[in-house]
C-alpha cells in the first residue's frame, strides 16, 4: 500500500469539510481491510493527509453508526470508543507512533520500540499531546451510544518537533517515504470492529509495524 502526501503553501483550516478545499486537492486513502472478529457493522472511513516544513495534516471521515464517546483526559483509552488510529514511523528502524483519536477528539499518543515479542511503550507528555491541533465533528462525549447512522471527522496538525526527542529530528524532502498505517476501530461499542488501509493479519493488533504501507512525501 503506497499514499501520495501532497505538499501544500497554505495550512488548511482542520474544521474544513473533508471534500472541500483546501482538502480536495489531496489523495485519498481507504481502510477497506477488516478483521473477521468484528461484528458486520465496517464503516466508510476515509483519510488525507496534506504536509508542510512544520509538520503533517491529518483528515479522517467515517459513515459510521453505533457511535460511542466516553474516555476522555489525558491518554485515555480511546480505541475503546468511535475511534480512528494514525501509526507512524518517520525513521526507518528506530520506533512508530500511535495517533489515536476518538469522535470526540480525545487523543492518545506513545512511542513504541519493538523489543523481540514485545514492545516498549512511551506515553508522550501532556505538553505534547497539547501540541496537536485537533478538530472534531462531534461533541466530546457522546452516551448513550448512538445507534443512527452519523456522519464524523477528525482532522489535526502533528508538528514534526514531536518527534524529534525520540528519533532525532525529521524534515522530509520530496521523494522521501515513511512507513505507516491506519485504522479504525471501537472495541467497547455494540458493534466492535476493526478496520485497516494496509491488510494486518495473524493477531487481533494494529501494533504490527510489520505491515505498514508507505506515505511518500510529493
Amino acid at each position: 500500500m503506497i499514499y501520495t502526501i501532497r505538499r501544500t503553501e497554505q495550512a488548511p483550516a482542520l474544521n474544513a469539510p473533508f471534500d472541500g478545499s483546501p482538502w480536495a486537492g489531496a489523495g485519498m486513502l481507504e481502510l477497506t481491510h477488516f478483521y473477521e472478529e468484528g461484528s458486520d457493522h465496517r464503516p466508510a472511513t476515509r483519510a488525507k493527509l496534506l504536509y508542510q516544513d512544520e509538520g503533517l495534516f491529518v483528515a479522517l471521515h467515517v459513515k459510521d453508526r453505533y457511535v460511542r464517546c466516553v474516555q476522555q483526559g489525558y491518554q485515555a483509552p480511546v480505541c475503546r470508543d468511535s475511534c480512528v488510529e494514525f501509526f507512524v514511523e518517520p525513521v526507518a528502524g528506530k520506533g512508530y507512533f500511535n495517533f489515536e483519536v476518538s469522535c470526540g477528539g480525545h487523543l492518545l499518543l506513545h512511542y513504541n520500540v519493538e523489543r523481540g515479542d514485545t514492545i516498549d511503550r512511551t506515553p508522550l507528555s501532556r505538553s505534547a499531546c497539547e501540541a496537536v491541533r485537533i478538530f472534531h465533528s462531534l461533541p466530546d462525549q457522546i452516551e448513550p451510544e448512538r445507534g443512527e447512522p452519523t456522519d464524523w471527522q477528525v482532522a489535526y496538525f502533528a508538528p514534526f518537533s514531536l518527534f524529534t526527542p525520540y528519533v532525532g529530528e525529521v524534515r522530509p524532502q520530496a521523494g522521501d517515504a515513511w512507513r505507516a498505517n491506519f485504522y479504525k476501530c471501537a472495541d467497547d461499542t455494540s458493534h466492535p470492529h476493526w478496520g485497516m488501509w494496509s491488510p494486518v493479519t495473524g493477531k487481533l493488533s494494529f501494533h504490527q509495524p510489520a505491515f505498514f504501507g508507505k506515505i511518500r512525501f510529493a
